[in-house]
């Protein structure tokens, strides 16, 4: 049977309050306006609380849709709480969660130090927001979701080295913002861990209506040199790296009740590059 509002009303997310973390990066700041044109009410949570309330400001404005933006470190568990009270205060019962915050630390070559020479301290630096604080997001959105009983969509952002080991040779000669760029140990593992807690929680979730997916980007072209790009879009099927707008579409179903029987499942997003 057709539903009431049509096939295209199963993608209206009007009312709907979402929180989007890790809002001001390269796809948050993409996946919180688009959920915002199709109707959820948004917080856009970041460390920078500043550039979260501008960029909600922008987004409230060219969508007609609510928008708030709040400094949120997802690494604390009391400020993961005071942005969830805040949301629900402002934009109403918390439907919709995109846990997408992820860290490079301060230290951008400590963070890109080879396995060999990586340091526990940045290992946890970085767990702590990945993995951590992926996990404290969904529980305290899940304990909201089950307390108000109207069920909701959790997706995180995982990545393909979650899924696959990275391949050295794309990496040889390449830069990014001018510095020599490879894949750390810690993004691999904590983006494994996501996919892990992302099948757990929807498991355990679906009896409450809470439907838990993750979606995992291709390499998203962010500027990355030359080399790079080419040898990335090499070994993708479609022949180039993702933009994070790519993202948005994914992320809209998954919310929306055109996904309402999908969970525990991660989307690749990577241009076919799973695949091969």
């Amino acid at each position: 049977m057709m539903p009431a509002g049509g096939y295209r009303g199963l993608f209206d997310l009007t009312g709907r309050a979402a929180i989007v973390t890790g809002a001001c990066g390269i796809i948050g700041r993409h996946l919180a306006a688009a959920l915002a044109e199709f109707g959820a009410p948004v917080a856009l949570a970041d460390l920078d609380g500043a550039a979260a309330a501008a960029l909600a400001t922008e987004i409230a404005a060219r969508t007609d849709t609510p928008a708030i933006g709040v400094a949120c470190d997802v690494a604390d568990p009391d400020s993961v709480a005071a942005l969830v009270a805040r949301t629900e205060d402002e934009l109403g019962p918390v439907r919709i969660l995109a846990n997408n915050a992820a860290t490079k630390t301060g230290d951008l070559a400590a963070f890109l130090a080879p396995p060999e020479d990586y340091a526990l301290d940045t290992w946890r630096a970085v767990n702590a927001v990945n993995l951590d604080g992926a996990f404290l997001m969904a529980q305290a959105a899940g304990r909201a979701m089950i307390a108000h009983g109207q069920g909701g969509s959790i997706v995180t952002t995982a990545s393909i080295y979650g899924v696959l080991g990275p391949d050295n040779r794309i990496y040889e000669g390449s830069h990014y913002n001018g510095r020599p760029i490879s894949t750390p140990p810690v993004y691999a593992a904590s983006k494994a861990g996501v996919l892990g807690l992302t099948r757990y929680l929807a498991c355990v979730w679906a009896r409450h209506g809470i439907r838990v997916n993750a979606i995992t980007p291709g390499g998203v072209d962010s500027g990355q040199n030359d080399a790079f790009l080419d040898r990335y879009s090499a070994r993708v099927p479609l022949g180039r790296m993702a933009r994070a707008e790519d993202m948005t579409g994914a992320l809209v179903w998954l919310a929306s009740d055109a996904a309402a029987y999908v969970t525990g499942q991660n989307l690749a997003v990577d241009g076919g590059l799973t695949a091969w």
